[in-house]
C-alpha cells in the first residue's frame, strides 16, 4: 500500500513541477472545466507534462513552416512559368513592362520607379532577364525550403523572401490574381513572428508578439468578411442560394470531386450555400469573443478551405487563407502536432515554467527596441486599415485591391459573380493551306489543366498552378481583342515555340510540320450526368459549338498586327516539341 500511496504522491508531484499550475488552476486557464483540454489529459495521463495555455512558442514554428511550404510553391510555379510568361521571349515581356514604367517615370531608375513598381530587377543587369526570373524563383525556394525544414527563421531570411516575391509580383501584369497581394500581406506579417539574427525553434529572448498574432487574426477576419460582404452585394444566386448549383462546373479549374460535388442533391447545395455565408460573415466575428470561441472559428475556417482545396483547383489560394487561422491556436492546442519529448515542445515547457516560476530573463535594449517594433507593427496595420475597413462597409465594396503600393495591407474577396455556364476556348490547327476548305483536317491543342478533351478526366494540382490555363478560364467569357494575348499565343504555336508549348499538355503536329494556320473555337461545356450513356463512354464532359472566337491566322498575316503591338514576329523553328 506504501508502494502505491508513494507511486500516487510522485504523479502528483511530476503534474505540478510540469505544469506550473494546480488542476483547479488548469481548470481556470482552459476556460473553467476541468480536462477541457484533452490533449493535456492525455499526456499527464501518459505522466508526460503538458502545456499551458496562453503561450505561442509552437504557434510561431507552425505559422512560419506554413508561410514557407506557400512560398516555396509560389517560387515553383515561377521558376517553371515565369520565363514562358514574362522572360525574354515571353507573352508579356517583363522587360517592356518595366521600360514603360521607366520611361512614365521620367527616364530613370528612382525612387519613383520602385514606388510603381517594387523590384530588385531594378538592380539586375536586363541583358538576360531569364537568369534574372530563374536567380529570383531558386533564391526564394532555396530559402523556403530550409524555414519549411527547419521550423527555424529570421528576420532576415523572411525579409528576403518577402522582397524576392514582391519583385515577382510587381511585374506580372495580367498573370497576378488577388492571392499574390494575399501572399505578400501574410508573408510581410511572418517578418515578425522572428528575431533579428538568431535562428532557433524557441529563441528565448524573443517571445511570440501577441501584436503580430493579433494582425494575423485580423488578416483573417478581414479575408473572410471580404469574401462574404462580395457575395451577399454580388450575384442573386448568393441570396437566393443558388450559385452552388453552378460554382463546381463553372470554376476556373474543376478537379475530379468537383464532377460528384456539382451532381449533388439540390438541399445539399442550398445548405452549402448557407453555410458559406455563416463561416464568412458570422464565424469571423468570433475572434474577438475569447479562446474557445476563437479557436472554434480557427477550426472552422481551417475545415472550410479543406473542403475547398478538395473540390477545386484553386491554386494555393485556400492553403493560404489556413496560415492566419493558425494564429487562432496556442501551444496548448497545437501540442498534439509536435513529439511530446521533441526539442521544440521541450523547450516551449521549459519558458512555460521558467515565467510560472518568475525566472523570466530580464528586459534588454534589444528586447525593448523589439518592442518598439511590435507596437509599431500594430500602429502600421491600423492605419493601413482604415481605407480597407471603409471598403468593406461601402455599397461599391471592390475586392483583391491594395491601396499601398507595398501591398501590406490589402482587400480581398472571391467569386462576388458566378457564371452560370462554362465556355472554353480551343486552339486547332491545321495543315491545309486553305482554312476555308470543308476537308481541312482541324486537330485540337490541350491544355495542361484545363477542360479541353471531353474524354479527359479533371486534373487535380493544388496547391500548384497553371497560369496559363487560369488565363484562359477568363478569356473564354472576353472577346479576343480584349485579351490580345490569345492570339500572340496562336502566332507562337504557328512558329513552334518551345517557350509556349511548354505551357501545353499536348501538340498535334509534335514530330511533324507545323500548322499553317491556327484558330480560335468557341465552345459550351457542361458535365455528364453520371449514369447517362456519355458517361458510360468515359466522357467527363459534354460539349457544343458557340461559334469562332478567333479566325483562322497564318504567320504572314500576323505580322501587322504583331508589329502594330511592338511584339517580335515569330520565326518558323523545326518542331521538336
Amino acid at each position: 500500500m506504501a508502494a502505491a500511496g508513494d507511486s500516487s504522491g510522485s504523479s502528483v508531484r511530476k503534474r505540478r513541477v510540469g505544469s506550473g499550475k494546480t488542476e483547479s488552476e488548469l481548470a481556470d486557464s482552459s476556460g473553467g472545466e476541468p480536462g477541457a483540454d484533452s490533449g493535456e489529459d492525455a499526456e499527464e495521463e501518459r505522466g508526460l507534462p503538458s502545456l499551458r495555455t496562453g503561450t505561442y512558442w509552437l504557434t510561431r514554428i507552425v505559422l512560419l513552416r506554413s508561410v514557407a511550404f506557400i512560398y516555396l510553391v509560389a517560387f515553383s510555379v515561377a521558376f517553371n512559368q515565369n520565363k514562358q510568361l514574362i522572360g525574354e521571349r515571353g507573352l508579356m515581356p517583363c522587360k517592356d513592362y518595366l521600360n514603360s514604367v521607366k520611361r512614365y517615370v521620367g527616364g530613370r531608375i528612382g525612387t519613383a520607379a520602385f514606388a510603381y513598381t517594387p523590384s530588385i530587377l531594378w538592380l539586375l543587369d536586363w541583358s538576360d532577364m531569364d537568369a534574372n526570373l530563374d536567380g529570383i524563383a531558386l533564391a526564394g525556394m532555396t530559402l523556403s525550403a530550409f524555414v519549411l525544414v527547419t521550423g527555424m527563421a529570421n528576420m532576415v531570411v523572411m525579409v528576403t523572401l518577402w522582397v524576392l516575391y514582391h519583385s515577382l509580383v510587381g511585374i506580372l501584369l495580367i498573370v497576378c490574381p488577388g492571392w499574390e497581394s494575399q501572399l505578400l500581406e501574410t508573408g510581410f506579417l511572418a517578418i515578425f513572428l522572428c528575431p533579428v539574427w538568431t535562428l532557433s525553434q524557441v529563441p528565448r529572448r524573443c517571445p511570440p508578439s501577441l501584436i503580430c498574432l493579433w494582425t494575423f487574426r485580423w488578416l483573417i477576419v478581414r479575408i473572410m468578411l471580404g469574401a462574404g460582404l462580395i457575395k451577399i452585394r454580388g450575384d442573386k444566386c448568393w441570396r437566393d442560394l443558388t450559385c452552388m448549383d453552378y460554382h463546381y462546373e463553372t470554376q476556373p479549374v474543376p478537379n475530379p470531386m468537383s464532377y460528384y460535388m456539382h451532381h449533388s442533391p439540390w438541399w445539399f447545395h442550398r445548405f452549402e450555400t448557407f453555410s458559406n455565408h455563416l463561416i464568412e460573415l458570422l464565424f469571423p466575428l468570433f475572434t474577438f469573443l475569447g479562446r474557445r470561441m476563437r479557436m472554434f472559428n480557427g477550426a472552422t475556417q481551417i475545415l472550410f478551405q479543406v473542403v475547398l482545396i478538395v473540390s477545386g483547383n484553386l491554386s494555393f489560394l485556400n492553403w493560404l487563407t489556413i496560415v492566419p487561422s493558425l494564429a487562432s491556436f496556442d501551444d496548448a492546442a497545437l501540442a498534439f502536432l509536435f513529439n511530446s519529448r521533441g526539442g521544440a515542445k521541450k523547450a516551449a515547457l521549459e519558458m512555460q515554467n521558467e515565467d510560472s516560476a518568475g525566472r523570466t530573463p530580464k528586459p534588454t535594449k534589444g528586447m525593448l527596441m523589439r518592442w518598439v517594433v511590435n507596437i509599431s507593427l500594430g500602429v502600421l496595420i491600423g492605419c493601413l486599415s482604415v481605407p480597407v475597413v471603409m471598403n468593406l462597409f461601402s455599397s461599391k465594396q471592390v475586392m483583391n485591391t491594395s491601396f499601398d503600393p507595398l501591398r501590406i495591407v490589402n482587400t480581398y474577396g472571391a467569386f462576388g459573380s458566378i457564371t452560370k455556364e462554362r465556355t472554353e476556348v480551343i486552339f486547332q490547327g491545321t495543315l491545309s493551306p486553305d482554312p476555308k476548305d470543308p476537308e481541312a483536317l482541324w486537330e485540337e491543342y490541350q491544355f495542361l489543366c484545363k477542360p479541353g478533351d471531353v474524354y479527359r478526366r479533371p486534373c487535380l494540382i493544388s496547391p500548384y498552378h497553371y497560369r496559363l490555363d487560369w488565363l484562359m478560364w477568363f478569356a473564354a467569357f472576353q472577346t479576343y481583342e480584349q485579351s490580345e494575348w490569345v492570339i500572340h499565343i496562336a502566332g507562337r504555336l504557328l512558329s513552334n515555340d518551345s517557350a509556349v508549348l511548354s505551357l501545353l499538355d499536348h501538340n498535334p503536329f509534335r514530330g511533324g510540320e507545323p500548322p499553317r494556320w491556327v484558330r480560335g473555337e468557341h465552345f459550351r461545356y457542361k458535365f455528364s450526368q453520371p449514369g447517362s450513356a456519355s458517361a458510360a463512354e468515359g466522357k467527363w464532359w459534354l460539349r457544343k459549338r458557340i461559334g469562332a472566337y478567333f479566325p483562322p491566322v497564318d504567320l504572314e498575316g500576323l505580322r501587322g498586327y504583331f508589329q502594330s503591338r511592338s511584339w517580335p514576329h515569330p520565326h518558323l523553328k523545326p518542331n521538336r516539341s
